[in-house]
């Protein structure tokens, strides 16, 4: 049967080898890096004449590295650039499984914001994202030759006197002036003569924050930059071709994308405006958009199921990510796994068996390995399986630990399949043992972590590249810690195992898990909570001292709800304060951090996986506007991807005027499990959808936004059950669904989370389920 459309990852890109940022008759034309360098077919061209046929930037000789470009308007353009700072000290490499380069962690960006109207206007803005102060030249290689557009593609017929000037204008402005002249003696079919052609282009650095200087013999304009960590450098350049003695200014200024700001803006305003318009069933939404991400989401992650380690034809597992991650990571695929319950269960049936068969058997420190500590990763290249790396079998990850006992409780609320999950129960209490034997490490009734291999990962928690954990003034922080969210994910998986036991008639054991999980609670909410930020802590230094760096970690706190009511709206609030909230989702770092770096992995990136749980995190409280606010901006950041598919992370940067899209990480993996499923549990947020297979139920609360007015889903299963609901939302802007079939026992309710802050029924809904567990 030959594919349908929607499998194809088709994308064709006419002259995809050229990026264009045009407005009537100017066209700039570059290669694919954002430059032009000496001609072909890339140019500045005015009037069909190629007037600059070289354009770079060179930081001390070389170009930065292009991570992320693209046109905002036909007639704008943005450009993020990325390089080591210059002079910097890289650091240790990387010796994890991340193949991290340090141009990410010690970052200098270049971003450029082009804008055409007649002439060309660019802001040239330099950011020193390390942590240590950089020197370096800053060069601006322009040429011109004056080509006829036909002659890019053909031998040049005309030929003239180019003239070159670079002066100073006054106090704050240069000039490199190009001036061409050509003549041609003709003698056509009875027309003779002599035609005279002027044109030129003259090139003005405005506003720089250093003077520049000119070398002739290479046609550079030349600045001498010194920046220290967290400092800016600007300029403008601003291109004014001369067409036959008319210089044509460029319209445009130092400033934001959009908005009407000139006679062309408000003209183009006009048309748009005032023309027909058009529309259909979803048009002005982003309902294309989310579908297009879920159905994407589900091919790519059967695209990296390991074949090799099926367990059944409906029990799987996945690779972490593609190129990098193809191998299995225990607490990357147990999370994928997890968030993508809504689309099937088969990814948990697969992973869950497969991580246990995995677990720590006996101590070996060179892979961080110890009874019932729960895998990290499984690599099978040569460097692993010649143990030159410790990676054929790894166990540095505190998370895997506390997280899988988390994943066996979501399987058995999908399921209520006793005979499924009584096997799995002996490897999640011996991964909570280890927690309490191995992962507290002090006794001190937290859990942290410290490598003991010689090739260890330096951070064991969620994030765990080596400069992750910094303190509030931006200093890293060494192991061992204790991380706010580890301590969330322990007090979930003795919270829900105490459920599963008691179901299994073990209800002794199901008593103590509840106690213990109770008492961890009270413990966590006096100790890492930080009066004066209204927030927790990222976690507790080796000495026991708050980690007070203010990060996106307390947002798992919040979905494990092991955070005490009363601090719940403040936490919500903080997290989605804009120091932490890009307005693309919750960075990984406040922006007010000194270690804030938007390009670094984990000092200020923003992670699809982590919006996911944090949705669920605000529909757990009841917190519909800040469900659909961070859901929004996932779905836009979607749109702005290939077939609406979420990378691994994307940077930090401010979603406003002079950013209108972030940049990419260049190491970031795409597809990438835990993204993909991230997805899911973004639309699970929005429906309100919360399964308890136990008793054949399937409570909703939609709260459907005005950019999402309408989804069915066909073959919801729930236990043995399986359902079509179309939700939609009614015209006064609440929500609602209809239940299309029903095929088995299912008992369909409208009632919000279980845990919810604002509705009236929450209360008594939360004592009814809870009153399996032990002490109710």
């Amino acid at each position: 049967m030959p594919m349908s459309r929607s499998d194809y990852l088709v994308r064709l890109r006419p002259r995809d080898d050229t990026r264009y940022v045009s407005q009537g008759r100017t066209v700039l034309a570059t290669e694919r890096d954002g430059f032009i360098d000496d001609g072909g077919q890339f140019g500045l061209f005015v009037h069909e004449t190629r007037l600059l046929s070289r354009y770079r930037y060179t930081v001390d000789g070389e170009p930065p590295a292009a991570v992320a470009l693209s046109n905002v308007a036909q007639h704008s353009w943005l450009g993020y650039y990325a390089r080591l700072a210059p002079g910097v000290d890289p650091g240790p490499p990387d010796e994890g499984s991340g193949l991290m380069d340090a141009a990410t962690e010690q970052t200098l960006e270049l971003r450029l914001s082009r804008y055409v109207g007649l002439g060309v206007h660019e802001d040239v803005d330099l950011t020193n994202f390390a942590r240590a102060r950089t020197s370096f030249e800053l060069a601006l290689e322009v040429e011109a030759d004056f080509a006829d557009q036909e002659e890019t593609a053909r031998p040049r017929r005309q030929h003239g006197r180019i003239t070159r000037r670079w002066r100073r204008l006054g106090r704050d402005s240069w000039q490199l002036s190009f001036d061409y002249e050509a003549e041609h003696d003709f003698e056509r079919q009875g027309h003779r003569g002599t035609a005279r052609l002027r044109r030129g282009v003259a090139v003005r650095v405005e506003h720089a924050s250093s003077p520049p200087a000119f070398d002739r013999g290479r046609g550079r304009v030349l600045f001498r930059v010194e920046l220290r960590p967290r400092e800016t450098w600007h300029a403008c350049v601003n291109i004014a071709p001369v067409i036959d003695g008319e210089v044509l200014e460029p319209q445009y200024s130092c400033g934001e994308f959009g908005g009407v700001r000139n006679e062309i803006d408000r003209r183009r305003r006009i048309f748009l405006e005032e023309s027909t318009a058009f529309e259909a069933p979803g048009g002005g939404t982003l309902s294309h958009v989310v579908l297009g991400a879920l159905e994407q989401a589900k091919r790519d992650l059967v695209s990296m199921r390991l074949h090799d380690l099926d367990r059944g034809p409906r029990a799987w597992t996945m690779a972490a990510g593609l190129p990098i991650y193809t191998a299995l990571y225990g607490r990357d695929v147990l999370t994928a796994a997890w968030q993508a319950a809504l689309a099937s269960t088969d990814m948990m049936r697969g992973t869950l068996p497969l991580v246990a068969s995995l677990q720590g058997r006996a101590r070996d420190d060179w892979r961080d390995e110890q009874p019932g500590k729960m895998l990290h990763e499984a690599h099978a290249g040569p460097l692993s399986l010649l143990n030159f790396t410790p990676r054929r079998r790894y166990y540095g990850s505190i998370t895997t630990s506390g997280f899988y006992p988390v994943a066996v409780s979501e399987l058995w609320h999908w399921t209520g399949d006793k005979e499924l999950i009584r096997p799995l129960v002996g490897p999640a209490l011996r991964a909570l043992a280890w927690l309490d034997r191995d992962g507290d490490r002090d006794g001190d009734g937290f859990y942290e972590y410290l490598s003991l291999s010689e090739q260890g990962t330096k951070h064991q928690g969620w994030k765990d590249s080596p400069d992750a954990v910094v303190d509030a003034e931006g200093r890293e922080v060494e192991p061992p810690v204790a991380p706010c969210e580890e301590q969330g994910f322990a007090y979930l998986a003795k919270l829900h195992m105490s459920e599963v036991l008691w179901w299994l008639d073990e209800k002794d054991l199901a008593k103590r898990l509840y106690r213990e999980a109770g008492e961890l609670k009270k413990r966590f909410n006096e100790a890492f909570w930080v009066e004066s930020e209204g927030f927790f802590a990222l976690g507790l230094d080796s000495r026991k001292r708050q980690i007070k760096a203010v990060t996106s970690n307390p947002g798992h706190c919040l979905a494990t709800a092991i955070v005490d009511e009363s601090l719940v709206a403040r936490t919500a609030a903080r997290l989605m304060r804009e120091d932490l909230f890009s307005g693309w989702g919750v960075r990984t770092l406040s922006s007010a951090n000194p270690a804030f770096n938007p390009h670094s992995y984990h000092r200020g990136s923003v992670w699809p996986v982590e919006q996911g749980t944090f949705a669920l995190a605000f529909l757990r409280y009841g917190l519909r506007a800040e469900v659909e606010r961070l859901c929004r901006a996932q779905f836009e950041a979607a749109a702005l991807f290939d077939f609406y598919r979420l990378p691994e992370l994307f940077t930090g940067h401010q979603r406003d005027g002079a950013h209108p899209f972030p940049a990419l990480y260049p190491q970031g993996n795409t597809p990438q499990a835990w993204s993909a499923s991230a997805v899911f549990t973004l639309l699970q947020s929005l429906l309100g959808l919360y399964p308890y297979a136990p008793l054949s139920l399937l409570l909703l609360d939609p709260h459907l936004p005005a950019w999402l007015p309408e989804i069915t889903l066909r073959g919801l299963r729930v236990g043995g059950a399986a359902a079509d609901i179309r939700f939609y939302r009614k015209r006064d802007g609440a929500s609602d669904y209809e239940v299309l079939d029903k095929r088995g026992t299912l008992h369909v309710l409208r009632q919000p989370s279980p845990w919810s802050l604002t509705a009236s029924f929450a209360e008594r809904l939360k004592d009814a389920l809870t009153s399996l567990l032990p002490g109710r």
